[in-house]
């Protein structure tokens, strides 16, 4: 007979305001525990997840929700807060085809604020919440749970430096845990754990003041004086720690992020006040469950694991990733160039520049989460005659966009986007598919953009992209390579010449990328029922092969297949060099439509999509019949 659990019997947060500081505790454990026996099975952000469960137990045991609003940053760590809200029977789906989102997701329960996924925008969300219930006149809590990495992001300063200067009533949970997803970088990093504002302060102080402004003009000098010799003292002593307070925003003291009993002491504090205030908590990735503590990197976002050892629970793959690639193809160019340099944002092992880090700790930079700097900074690299390659996740990209029009592009600097996780990526679901860059690179001047279909062309895009002047933007997925056999040397490719690898007379189909490997499949399906069908890798979203395009229209039909957004893409760029040739073929585009796509394997994905090989021949049937 299985021993009864607390967790069984949790229905919403307000199960947990019967329960002692004891029994929270061992509520909080057994969390882990489903945690990690789920997980272990599905994948998933284990590290930051089981670090955060205290602080979750703590807050939601004192709120009353979903009228209270707690706002998870990025929502990685967010897996406690579902077990808390009604998910516990449906826990064992996460992150799968079908089951619960690895993020909060507010179609998916009330008790979920917004769909995150991305950092440094908990904040900003909170800062609306709490103007709302100041417009309203309402007394609801709002309170944002951050990570130390997330809270350098510039739009987090944004937030504070306007909750301060309007004195919104809202609750900064600080999670530092010197993480992100890989260790964190920058001055404020180093000196979180210094912060060390008393409690009482604020009150003292405005207390004090007001007495003495009441006073006569001795009073107020001496009152300025004192001000003066307080902040003097308090720049001296603790510059660094007083960057909160001198926004406006109340700190406390570095409170024990696994001490539910103290979290909820400060926190029961905290969420009376009427203005912001920051709560420094500290906490360890991993806490609980011994391999996730050892290797917090791994299994910030790991697939499937044995639980008693940590080990992967699929074997090493059968060939490369692509990211794998690119990361030995850029450390070579490294070598051969000592102009390049590597640029990331909190991704180093994420986007495979551990090797470039550790050959050329010189040439490599980390911004930490900061994708606007990391472009800008490039900029300014090419103005100093280096050629630097930002290397991000293609969803993160976006957060840059401007930089790179305006910085990079403008000024045709010699910049190479390197964008991982292009295309769809799994289980991690919408707000990590990377299905918009052909479009955002695309529409800008002066850019190249490069989509290779395979492992060998991806070393060959890099070595062409940093050779060619001005912008160039490579895109490539996630996950094990095509298993093409790598180059001993890379090729420079032809800018804007595409290659023919499977010819035919019936039909033609324009792939970008990966998805020339879906192509062939359905031209080996159509071939099948005697037809002929050409496969075309594009190699180049920006700029196109026209005379390649002009020869597909020769064909019965022309279909184009990209793994990016329809809307703007690389298809509707061959349909608008078809309308310049003033072609009568028939022509389809292919590709992620006017929706976002939900999370699930890859291979489930295209064939919903009508991205695979059958479904691709099926569209070819179609435009023949």
């Amino acid at each position: 007979m299985d021993t009864p659990r607390i967790l069984d019997v949790i229905a919403s947060p307000a199960d947990l305001k019967v329960l002692t500081n004891d029994e929270l505790a061992i509520l909080a454990h057994e969390i882990r525990q489903e945690i990690v026996a789920t997980t272990s099975v599905t994948g998933g952000h284990v590290a930051s997840s089981l670090g955060a469960v205290d602080i979750i137990v703590a807050l939601e045991s004192l709120l009353t929700m979903p009228k209270d609003r707690v706002v998870f940053d990025v929502g990685h760590q967010s897996y406690a807060h579902k077990l808390l809200t009604g998910r516990r029977d449906t826990f064992k789906s996460l992150r799968t085809y079908g089951g619960i989102s690895g993020f909060t997701k507010p179609t998916e329960s009330p008790f979920d604020v917004h769909f995150s996924g991305h950092a440094s925008d908990s904040l900003s969300i909170a800062t609306g919440l709490a103007k709302a219930r100041q417009l309203k006149g309402t007394d609801e809590k709002v309170v944002a749970l951050i990570g130390d990495a997330s809270l350098a992001g510039g739009m987090a300063f944004e937030a504070l430096n306007y909750m301060g200067n309007e004195q919104l009533p809202l609750v900064i949970i600080l999670n530092d845990n010197e993480m992100s997803i890989s260790r964190n970088v920058g001055a404020l990093m180093k000196h979180l754990g210094n912060i060390r504002a008393n409690n009482h302060y604020r009150e003292a102080r405005e207390g004090l003041q007001e007495a003495m402004e009441t006073c006569g003009p001795v009073a107020r000098g001496l009152l300025s004086f004192g001000r003066n010799m307080k902040e003097s003292f308090k720049q001296m002593v603790i510059p660094h720690s007083m960057i909160f307070e001198a926004l406006g925003i109340v700190c406390t003291h570095p409170v024990d992020g696994h001490n539910i009993a103290e979290l909820r002491d400060i926190l029961s504090l905290v969420l009376e006040m009427d203005g912001p205030a920051l709560v420094h908590v500290v906490t360890r990735k991993g806490e609980g469950y011994e391999p996730a503590r050892r290797d917090p990197e791994r299994f910030h976002g790991t697939g499937p694991y044995d639980i008693a050892t940590g080990a992967a629970r699929k074997g090493r793959a059968a060939h490369p990733t692509y990211t794998e690639v690119f990361g030995a193809a850029l450390a070579d160019e490294a070598a051969h160039d000592e102009n390049v340099v590597a640029i990331t944002a909190a991704m180093t092992g994420g986007t495979g520049l551990k090797t470039f880090a550790r050959e050329f700790p010189a040439r490599f930079v980390d911004v930490g989460i900061a994708e606007e700097q990391a472009v800008g900074m490039a900029a300014g690299l090419a103005f100093g005659g280096k050629k630097p390659v930002v290397a991000l996740y293609s969803t993160f990209m976006q957060r840059a966009v401007d930089q790179m029009i305006i910085d990079v592009s403008l000024a045709e600097a010699n910049v190479v986007f390197a964008l991982d996780r292009a295309g769809l990526v799994g289980d991690d679901g919408p707000t990590h598919h990377g299905t918009f860059d052909m479009v955002y690179t695309r529409m800008v001047p002066h850019m190249r953009v490069l989509a290779p279909s395979d492992e060998a062309e991806l070393v060959h895009a890099l070595h062409t992209a940093l050779a060619l002047p001005g912008p160039v933007a490579l895109r490539y997925p996630r996950g094990e390579g095509a298993g093409a056999p790598l180059p001993e040397r890379p090729e420079m490719l032809v800018e804007g010449r595409a290659r023919v690898v499977r010819e035919g007379d019936d039909a033609a189909l324009l792939a970008f990328g990966r998805m020339v490997g879906q192509a062939q499949a359905a031209a080996e399906l159509l071939a099948a029922e005697g037809m002929s069908v050409r496969v075309v890798d594009m190699r180049w979203v920006k700029p196109l092969d026209e005379e390649a395009i002009a020869a597909a229209a020769a064909t019965g039909a022309v279909v184009t297949v990209e793994e990016g957004v329809v809307a703007g893409g690389a298809g509707q760029g061959v349909l608008e060099v078809l309308a310049r040739q003033r072609s009568q073929a028939r022509a389809i585009t292919l590709g992620i439509p006017d929706a976002f796509v939900t999370q699930g394997p890859v291979s489930q994905l295209f064939a919903d999509l009508g991205l695979d090989g059958e479904g691709i021949a099926a569209t070819v049937r179609s435009a023949l019949a």
